[in-house]
């Protein structure tokens, strides 16, 4: 390892902050990387830790086979163990036909790793049933991004944007907990004379900070944005100029959102009116105003068209195409942005182009080497392909994720999981999915290897190695290229990341997602490089070398990404949950992440310092229920919806509404809270509800 400091990043949010990390005995220390720009330095607990998880006995070290006889996963050497995995991905495919191969990734893989991984499903298989978990983060606003403006990136302007604008609205993000180096920027907006409005069922840390929170009863965000946008309209508060330059649908949208007056609104969301129009009066008095979005209206079954009614919000404003305004989603998953970009979503290729185009194929397919016509077309999205485990795929590859706590309605997933013929698990600790498998590859960690990421503002980042594997564990590319190889395909799948990063370059130039112009030297050089970044823009010196793309930190300033320009309007209108509280289930349960851990807590749970702040699940409920139910703060509740049962103690707190309790999603067991979660999928971009469902709440013991 080299003794000096190497600058990188951490491998949980999608802030991706900058870090340094310094030889420590064995293994590393984090330090403070001041320069970079996006958390100046500052780390929440869960990056201080991370060089926990590097040590021996928090990870893997070796690959696990599972003894025919004891059925126990028993040590077994690199080639006993790819050997198995190919010859069980490969029976498969011979015995039932190709897309009975299943690959599932995440959205912590490196963008190199996520490219590579499509590839494989997709040449080395020839599957089309590749997805990831990343469906579950961001994909609904994905997909109203694309739908209003023609391309999606998370933010299309710098966080640091957000501290200079005039409002913000905030919906459904406790940022204060998931992203704490974050909200500096909503502390220095606020310093800076701006207003800020958080949308949350739950009073948490991020709302405190609000002048105005409004919280609605879980599911109706939609509903909400629509009656905001009425009272824009009836206000005279629209902006006709930009409405009549720069976007096209109005008219449809306009009367959708009119049909959502501010007292039936109330009525649907628990929203006042006073409070309603005081939201207005903020957003709309500010020369420039934002609107971000985050799990919380994304999760739903109509978290599309929730999303595009705020987009709607932002155009009939006129706040959006302009310098410190504008629509943006906060991602989740440290790679969620890169992650789809690059193909390891179920209908994409490479640098965000679909699937099913002719001339998108035609181009990945040279840069593959291959003949496009061998590309199989898009397959089943993340939850419709755990969902055919044991019956149409029966074995399955999956990378980076843990869906046996992550999932919705987890219990049935489980069962799916333990039906299938044959099941490879590549990951650094031994996951709750992970112990289900049939082979366990022990792979890298993000400060044993090098690759890029692209975190929220859409900034491709470099991490770095810092210090070599340990004896026995190898890189995810090295599994990848190793299973090709073994499938007979033993070129066009390296394992030297800047090689690989090379290739995604190619095969992404002229996409949407065009990487063509990045290189791992000018992301060190500048801090990291926003996409798009064309190699080099059309009328460089002619007989002189292309000028230097410089990114773009901000899009659609001058037009938006859709064929004439303009963005669209989307007419959207207000319908229930798929589930609705009734007489045997009469409370909403919604779900989300606290400060202490991350995502299923594979990671976490193996850190001292994160489970002594936060050891285990609760249930978030009202004083009032609580009474209602005879239970103390501590008392342990049972949570029951239609698909299962969750026991964990009561958290009493007037934070939270009284017809609503909230669980944190990190833990298995008897307080997984998504064994309670609907699986209902938005119909456009295959999102499950997890933030919303009916359910009943039981005391537990005498």
């Amino acid at each position: 390892m080299n003794a000096a400091t190497v600058d990188t990043h951490c491998p949980y949010c999608a802030l991706q902050c900058g870090m340094g990390l310094r030889p420590a005995g064995p293994g590393v220390q984090v330090v403070e990387r001041t320069a970079f720009p996006v958390n100046r330095g500052a780390l929440c607990g869960k990056g201080r830790t991370a060089p926990e998880l590097l040590a021996p006995g928090a990870r893997l070290a070796t690959p696990l086979v599972r003894d025919a006889a004891t059925g126990a996963l028993e040590p077994a050497t690199w080639d006993v163990a790819l050997d198995r995995v190919a010859d069980g991905l490969r029976s498969t495919g011979a015995a039932y036909g190709r897309d009975a191969v299943g690959v599932f990734g995440g959205g912590g893989l490196t963008n190199e790793k996520a490219y590579t991984l499509g590839k494989f499903a997709r040449v080395a298989l020839g599957t089309s049933q590749i997805d990831y978990n990343g469906r579950f983060c961001m994909s609904s606003a994905a997909a109203a991004h694309g739908r209003a403006f023609g391309l999606d990136r998370g933010l299309p302007f710098p966080l640091a944007d957000v501290a200079r604008t005039g409002c913000v609205i905030l919906v459904g993000s406790n940022l204060a907990e998931t992203m704490p180096p974050a909200l500096r920027y909503l502390t220095e907006l606020r310093e800076n004379g701006g207003k800020l409005i958080v949308v949350d069922p739950r009073r948490t840390r991020t709302a405190e900070q609000a002048d105005l929170h409004l919280a609605p009863r879980p599911g109706t965000d939609l509903a909400l944005a629509l009656g905001l946008l009425h009272l824009v309209v009836a206000q005279g508060r629209t902006d006709e100029d930009f409405i009549a330059a720069r976007t096209s649908g109005w008219e449809e949208a306009r009367a959708a959102a009119m049909a959502h007056w501010p007292e039936m609104v109330e009525r649907i969301t628990g929203v006042p009116v006073p409070q309603l129009r005081e939201a207005v009066g903020l957003f709309c008095d500010a020369e420039s105003s934002m609107v971000l979005t985050a799990r919380g209206p994304e999760q739903q079954a109509k978290g599309t068209d929730t999303v595009g009614a705020w987009i709607n919000l932002c155009l009939a404003t006129g706040r959006a195409g302009r310098e410190l305004s504008g629509y943006g989603c906060l991602t989740g998953q440290g790679n969620g942005q890169g992650g789809r970009e690059h193909g390891q979503k179920a209908d994409q290729l490479p640098g965000y182009r679909k699937l099913d185009d002719p001339a998108a194929r035609r181009h990945v397919a040279e840069v593959w080497d291959v003949d496009p016509d061998s590309l199989p077309g898009p397959g089943r999205s993340a939850y419709e392909l755990l969902e055919a485990l044991g019956g149409d795929i029966r074995a399955l590859l999956l990378m980076g994720s843990n869906p046996v706590v992550s999932a919705p309605r987890a219990a049935h997933v489980e069962e799916r999981i333990r039906s299938l013929d044959f099941l490879a698990v590549a990951d650094v600790v031994l996951s709750e999915t992970a112990a289900l498998a049939d082979v366990v590859l022990p792979v890298a960690q993000w400060a044993e290897e090098t690759g890029t990421t692209t975190n929220l503002e859409g900034r491709v980042l470099l991490r770095r190695r810092a210090l070599d594997p340990p004896p026995g564990v190898r890189t995810d590319l090295e599994v990848l290229s190793g299973l090709a190889a073994r499938l007979g395909r033993e070129k066009g799948f390296p394992t030297a990341p800047e090689e690989v990063f090379d290739e995604l370059r190619r095969a992404s130039a002229g996409g949407p997602a065009d990487y063509s112009g990045i290189t791992y030297r000018r992301i060190a050089e500048e801090d990291g490089v926003f996409w798009p970044c064309p190699e080099g823009p059309e009328g460089a010196p002619e007989g002189g070398a292309p000028a230097v793309h410089p990114g773009t930190p901000r899009l659609f300033l001058d037009r938006f990404a859709t064929p004439d320009g303009r963005a669209r309007f989307v007419p959207v209108t207000h319908r229930p949950a798929a589930e609705e509280t009734d007489d045997a289930y009469p409370v909403v349960l919604t779900t989300g992440r606290v400060l202490a851990q991350y995502q299923s807590g594979a990671q976490t749970r193996r850190v001292a310092e994160l489970n002594a702040a936060e050891p285990g699940p609760f249930v978030q409920l009202h004083p009032r229920l609580a009474e209602q139910l005879g239970v103390a703060d501590g008392e342990p509740v049972a949570v029951v919806s239609r698909r299962g049962r969750a026991v964990a103690p009561a958290r009493v707190s007037g934070a939270i509404r009284p017809d609503t309790v909230f669980m944190p999603f990190h833990w298995p067991g008897e307080g997984r809270a998504n064994t309670l979660t609907n699986p209902a999928l938005d119909p456009t971009s295959r999102m499950p509800e997890f933030k919303v469902c009916a359910v009943r709440v039981e005391r537990v013991g005498p």
